[in-house]
């Protein structure tokens, strides 16, 4: 037998040989899967991610001044579905009132009205639903005027 094939079998019957004679290989240690201090470290991770996310969406809001349009100079005041993908949007821009056609990949102006339409405030809607819910359910709860 050649002296290399020789040292490649010795190589290979080791683990088996040692084993068979009852010493057993040693293993390296593997440390607990979930340990307190791992856990711990995966939280403090996760809320760094969290953290810069929101801390981006801030800097993306500052910097392209989207602050400015949600502080109610650009709203939209109604809406209504015409199809499965198209609307109509009632959008009020400081004092004017614009109908706008919604459609997909396209948003046309349909008419710029003279004068705003009067908008209920949320008080005024919540009453137009208990009544409307009133109604419905046979005049109990309707609110008496």
């Amino acid at each position: 037998m050649k002296p290399g094939l020789t040292v490649l079998i010795g190589v290979c019957l080791a683990p088996g040989l040692a084993a068979a004679e009852g010493a057993t290989p040693a293993l390296p240690a593997v440390a607990e899967p979930m340990a307190a201090g791992q856990i711990v470290q995966l939280l403090l991770g996760l809320a760094a991610v969290m953290l810069l996310i929101f801390g981006m969406a801030w800097l993306l809001r500052w910097v392209t001044g989207q602050g400015a349009l949600a502080n109610g100079a650009l709203r939209i005041v109604g809406g209504l579905s015409m199809g499965a993908r198209e609307r109509i949007v009632l959008v009020q821009v400081g004092d004017t009132q614009l109908l706008v056609g919604v459609a997909p990949g396209r948003v046309q102006t349909l008419h710029v009205l003279p004068e705003p339409l009067p908008v209920e405030t949320a008080e005024q809607g919540g009453a137009g639903f208990q009544r409307v819910l009133g109604q419905v359910l046979g005049g109990r709860g309707a609110k008496r005027s």
